[in-house]
């Protein structure tokens, strides 16, 4: 264990944590009794250059109080962990100073030739907690760390999740329940709201400072366009507009995309009352908090490109110093606003290409985004399972209905189904893969396995009594998302009748 506290330096040249007290708080966590590990993922731990047995056996103690934030040695001041400070948007509302209030970053770990922040979740009150207690339990710890390796299993851009550690602290949310911490890892945790912060404050050189961090270490191609902070906003914009594409081509709600919830790098950050749908309803609200509905499923898109309008006018007054000072504020504007119109031009054709690939389509014809959307709408009127649906169209033919029933039988409205597989089949006419190659590839993109919320309701409870291994297994199966498993074949199932009464919001 000391080796992996020895790599995992804070204050490095080029760290985040480098740009001093202005962006952040030095403080060490707030130690919890007697923590003991709940789960580890062997990857996320390769990728910081160790191994996941280290957590077993004569060291799990050691890794359990490290990874839970427990001091071993003293700690040195200027190698404190550090909470971070920012603002931001909350369900479309400014809400001020924000910052991280419950989690603390230890610092980087340099492997492989990639620099990756290790930061603790729940460790405790910072001077950003607000009224909160800087404290997770271990139901969201659990639901967090399975769905950040689920979510990079399935290819989709995110944070990672090293460690679940446990304590019987006591916690109270709803109820009273247990402590934990997660260890979550990441190039950068730095968020849109952290530009909001200093703009909101008219601090222009932090702003500036933290844009050119942004810039040196994470878009290199941006120093030497006309206008770096112009083309940081594009660059941003089209990695939020790839990353919402595969949102919605998983079925995957976040449930809270506030602006302090966005990742500069467009990762999925902060998983809190997050879902994948089970029945198919477009305007699926996963957030049992947000009672306007405001990040629904359906309009995840567009709030995407909301936040990105409040990153744009964080970034205005960096935009246009080489324009002559007579028209600059216009112009500027006028810039800011071209450069966000092309984020419709991202999206469209990226959930376009997602739409395509998981219908098996090889190519591009007109009309194929009226077919995907025709099969949406009527997985909606039907409520049909949406990770089944997808998966299961693999199974049909080109020639003939005899591999339909899979698929089909997800449709109470078979008619409905019936017509739009017709208008299917002739589409799949014009594609010269076979009916083999085309389901293989199917496969590849249509995950057989997703965390389904009864699915980590299950292992939380199990974890509840101390039982930790149904959290091993579903994280095994979601290592494997697009692998048939018969041996896991139940972990794909449609969800209990006892699964609609679960609920999920902001303290999740």
């Amino acid at each position: 264990m000391q080796a992996v506290a020895d790599a995992t330096q804070s204050g490095r040249p080029g760290s985040f944590a480098a740009l001093g007290p202005a962006f952040l708080t030095r403080l060490p966590a707030t130690p919890v009794p007697d923590p003991y590990v709940i789960a580890v993922s062997r990857e996320a731990a390769d990728s910081l250059g160790f191994d996941a047995r280290i957590a077993q056996d004569d060291e799990a103690r050691a890794f359990a109080d490290y990874f839970a934030g427990n001091p071993t040695r003293e700690w040195p001041a200027d190698a404190l962990p550090y909470a971070a400070v920012y603002s931001g948007h909350q369900f479309g509302v400014w809400a001020g100073q924000l910052g991280d209030g419950r989690a603390l970053t230890l610092g980087e770990v340099e492997h492989g030739g990639e620099r990756l922040e290790v930061q603790l979740k729940g460790a405790g009150r910072t001077p950003y907690s607000r009224m909160g207690d800087g404290r997770a339990v271990l139901r969201s710890s659990i639901r967090e760390f399975l769905c950040s390796e689920a979510m990079h299993h399935l290819g989709i851009p995110t944070t990672r999740a090293l460690a679940v550690v446990g304590s019987d602290l006591p916690v109270r949310r709803e109820t009273i329940e247990t402590a934990a911490i997660a260890t979550r890892i990441a190039p950068s945790f730095v968020r849109f709201g952290h530009f909001e912060h200093f703009y909101a404050n008219e601090r222009v050189d932090d702003l500036k400072t933290l844009a050119d961090h942004v810039i040196e270490r994470f878009y290199p191609q941006c120093r030497d366009a006309d206008d770096p902070y112009l083309a940081l906003l594009d660059e941003v914009s089209r990695r939020t507009a790839d990353l919402m594409a595969q949102w919605q081509g998983v079925g995957f709600c976040h449930g809270v995309m506030n602006t302090d919830n966005m990742s500069i790098l467009g990762l999925t950050i902060d998983y809190g009352p997050f879902g994948f749908i089970d029945g198919f309803n477009a305007h699926h609200i996963c957030n049992h908090s947000d009672t306007q509905g405001r990040y629904a499923y359906s309009r995840q898109p567009q709030v995407g490109y909301w936040n990105l309008f409040c990153l744009a006018q964080a970034l205005v007054p960096l935009f246009g110093a080489n324009l002559p000072e007579e028209g600059r504020a216009e112009r500027v504007v006028e810039e800011a606003q071209k450069m966000l119109e092309r984020y419709k031009t991202y999206f469209a054709p990226a959930l376009e290409a997602t739409m395509r690939a998981k219908l098996g389509l090889d190519t591009a014809r007109d009309g194929d985004d009226t077919l995907a959307n025709g099969l949406l709408e009527i997985m909606h009127a039907n409520r049909a399972d949406f990770t089944l649906t997808f998966r299961n169209l693999s199974k049909m033919s080109k020639a003939d209905a005899a591999g339909d029933a899979p698929v089909r039988d997800l449709f109470l409205d078979r008619a409905a189904f019936d017509a739009w597989a017709v208008q299917y089949r002739e589409r799949l006419a014009h594609e010269s893969r076979d009916d083999a190659a085309r389901a293989q590839a199917m496969n590849r993109v249509n995950p057989k396995y997703v965390l389904r919320n009864h699915l980590a309701e299950q292992a939380i409870r199990q974890a509840n009594e101390k039982d930790f291994s149904e959290v091993a297994r579903l994280l095994d199966v979601l290592r494997r998302p697009y692998d048939e498993q018969p041996e896991n074949e139940a972990y794909a199932g449609l969800p209990p009748d006892w699964a609609s009464d679960l609920e999920v919001s902001c303290s999740s």
